[in-house]
């Protein structure tokens, strides 16, 4: 007898709209949120400590920080309406705007003037969101590769300061921070490698585990400071004053909007190449939207400006974990810690060369994968390798020599002291030069053949 089919045919979840068991969620999510911590904290600790601010303000920072940091990633990968890009994206504070905020903070007119010039950004980054979503077609594979290559290799300095104790540690560059580091990275592979399916997956929060239970009896760190800590606290609306709008402030924000914007579109289109969802220019739009959304409610919860953040990138490279749920369980729980101050000292409890082990793993992975999309790419009987090699040696600039433009224009610093912004805006004008721009006659990189832009 013939059989009649399905009147509804299924159609498969894509991974990124999975949602795994709850027991899976929890330990994938604390394992983004162990990733990021360090660096979510440390733009409220360098500012608040230019400005010597209280302990206590600072802990006000640091946890106003945690909780629009999870608002900011639930509104990136849940979305609603036209927000959020609905991918696995970690949001966290940019470290492009510490040093205009230090400046504003400390000569221009303290908090006030900082959340007031972060408002302004906010605002002006939702209204270049749709803008900035049209220049997708200027990020083909060349591009793209190069940027997500550059994210990598720049972040690898993060994970060598953390390995040696953490910048500023007396003991920094000890051997036994160093053996801790190296440790942890030996347990991340062996797991990985050995592990059963769910376990390896979860390599870097087990690595950090077992790091973390080596690291207290040898006496790396201690939990004194949980002790401390408030049990609840709430972060009010304007905390520190009214916000106030000064030009000079709100100009040097600006700068710092459009330089997060480049760099979160480089780690958008980096995490849509690995969960195999393409950034289109729409979504583009809507994740940069969000972007600006979580930097207004960043001015008005007493915290800074937001953007994707690229450590969690090679975690879902790593992993290949794609699920954004994932990601929005780390920012449930980044709430957690914003609104409970006791977990959130437990989690700052973990060392720096703890996370040092793991972040070697996670930061070469997006490297990796940027090594992997410019595979795509032809270089033959073209100008393609050349747009490489300047990108990534302007990317790389800042970072091997952090003093570099020192004594130039405090704009021109907020562009090119992130390696991201810098390689990137390199990339795009090099690809715009060489693969687009008509050349000179028998040229490699005459407009004649243009798929060396877009394969």
């Amino acid at each position: 007898m013939a059989t009649t089919a399905p009147a509804h045919p299924v159609h498969p979840v894509h991974p990124v709209d999975e949602v795994p068991p709850v027991r899976h969620l929890a330990a994938f999510g604390l394992q983004h949120v162990l990733a990021m911590y360090a660096g979510a904290v440390a733009v409220p600790l360098i500012v608040g400590g230019a400005m010597k601010l209280s302990p206590a303000d600072l802990a006000y920072l640091i946890t106003a920080d945690l909780l629009v940091c999870g608002i900011a990633t639930l509104i990136q990968c849940v979305g609603f309406w036209r927000f959020g890009v609905r991918l696995p994206i970690m949001q966290g504070c940019t470290f492009a705007a510490v040093t205009p905020m230090v400046l504003i903070g400390t000569t221009g007119g303290g908090l006030p003037a900082i959340y007031g010039s972060v408002i302004v950004a906010g605002l002006a980054i939702v209204l270049l969101a749709p803008v900035f979503g049209r220049l997708l077609r200027f990020f083909p594979p060349l591009v793209t590769g190069t940027v997500i290559l550059i994210i990598g290799i720049s972040l690898l300095p993060v994970a060598g300061n953390w390995a040696a104790g953490g910048v500023g540690a007396k003991d920094f560059g000890a051997p036994k921070n160093l053996a801790l580091a190296g440790f942890v990275l030996a347990v991340v592979l062996g797991v990985q490698r050995f592990a059963p399916p769910f376990l390896s997956r979860i390599a870097v929060l087990v690595g950090i585990a077992v790091g973390l239970g080596v690291a207290v009896p040898f006496g790396f760190t201690d939990f004194g400071g949980v002790g401390d800590a408030d049990w609840v606290g709430i972060s009010t609306p304007f905390h520190f004053g009214t916000p106030t709008f000064h030009a000079s402030a709100i100009v040097s924000m600006l700068v710092v909007a459009l330089v997060t914007m480049t760099e979160t579109t480089g780690d958008l289109i980096a995490v849509g190449e690995m969960t195999e969802r393409k950034v289109e220019p729409r979504t583009l739009a809507d994740g940069l939207r969000a972007d600006g959304l979580s930097t207004v409610l960043g001015g008005v919860f007493n915290t800074f400006p937001y953007t994707a953040f690229a450590q969690n990138v090679g975690l879902v490279g790593m992993t290949r974990v794609r699920s954004r749920w994932v990601v929005a369980t780390a920012g449930g729980i980044l709430v957690l810690l914003g609104l409970l101050p006791k977990l959130g000292a437990v989690v700052a409890a973990v060392p720096a060369p703890v996370l040092g082990g793991a972040g070697l793993v996670m930061f070469g992975t997006v490297a990796a994968s940027g090594l992997r999309t410019l595979a795509e790419v032809d270089f033959k009987g073209n100008d393609n390798l050349t747009v490489v090699a300047v990108s990534v040696a302007v990317g790389m600039l800042p970072v091997g020599v952090p003093t570099i433009y020192a004594k130039f224009p405090d704009w021109f610093q907020t562009v090119m002291n992130s390696g991201i912004s810098a390689g990137c805006l390199t990339a795009i004008v090099l690809n715009l030069l060489f693969n687009h721009l008509p050349g000179k006659a028998g040229s490699a990189g005459a407009v004649a053949e243009p798929k060396a832009a877009s394969v």
